[in-house]
């Protein structure tokens, strides 16, 4: 694959917030900073109850791991992973088989850096830094290489990640690179903040992440839908993570829909 889109060289900064550790702040985690937990405060202030979406995103993941690895699937590159801890990729295939491999991506120097000690003692997974927006970069890593099987069925991971990924940098062809280097079998995984059914809301996340180092682009529904290409929707297709085969006595959704997605095979 060749790409000739710029990859950033993101330098280590601990003095402005970074998406990865507000994201591990806003589920209970450790690895975060005063700035992000500031911030945090401050969104939380804005939108009571807006935690729930955090949480609502980490159990759609879980939920669709579970269903590849129920189908067959034992591989996992996740794309902007943030710090791999509350029940990240790794801890929940681990529940269900010994054999699996998962690569995380991560090009937030210090969110890699917190990660590399969290994982040094699992031999199925690794985190490599790498920016998602040059896949030769991340496809060609020594993580993947190594742990990773690209003509074989992969479970590929977008979770909240493209949402930081702005209109200049092409997000469809982005995605459709990707798309065209899994093997037949792969799946594609998509969670994408949208303001199509809470715009008021969606628009306050996006100013209080306007300042950090990760702004947040939402996008409607209909875009979100079209980075799946022509992959089969596994049923019950795109939809609001919630709607997304949840839990038997799932408690009730957070109080904003801002999350939107789903997962589709090759």
């Amino acid at each position: 694959m060749v790409d000739t889109r710029e990859a950033a060289v993101r330098e280590m900064d601990i003095g402005r917030p970074a998406a990865a550790r507000m994201c591990d702040a806003f589920l209970g985690g450790c690895h975060n900073f005063g700035v992000e937990r500031e911030v945090v405060e401050r969104i939380g202030t804005s939108l009571p109850g807006i935690t729930g979406a955090y949480q609502e995103n980490r159990a759609f993941l879980r939920r669709a791991v579970e269903y590849l690895l129920a189908h067959g699937v034992r591989q996992f590159l996740d794309l902007g992973s943030g710090i791999p801890t509350i029940g990240h990729v790794h801890e929940v295939a681990r529940r269900r088989t010994r054999q699996f491999r998962v690569v995380y991506v991560e090009n937030e120097p210090l969110t890699v850096a917190h990660s590399k000690p969290l994982l040094a003692a699992e031999i199925n997974a690794a985190i490599t830094h790498a920016d998602m927006r040059d896949p030769q970069s991340v496809l060609e890593s020594a993580e993947v290489r190594a742990l990773l099987t690209m003509d074989e069925p992969v479970g590929l991971l977008m979770s909240s990640v493209l949402q930081f990924i702005p209109d200049s940098d092409d997000p469809e062809d982005l995605v459709a690179g990707y798309r065209a280097e899994l093997a037949p079998g792969s799946h594609l995984l998509i969670a994408h903040v949208t303001g199509s059914h809470d715009p008021a809301a969606a628009r306050t996340l996006a100013e209080h992440y306007a300042e950090t180092s990760d702004p947040l682009f939402p996008r409607d529904t209909d875009r979100i839908e079209s980075y799946f290409g022509d992959f089969t929707p596994v049923p019950p297709g795109t939809t609001y993570l919630s709607d997304w085969r949840p839990d038997p006595g799932m408690r009730t959704p957070a109080p904003y829909r801002l999350l939107f997605g789903g997962l589709a095979r090759k």
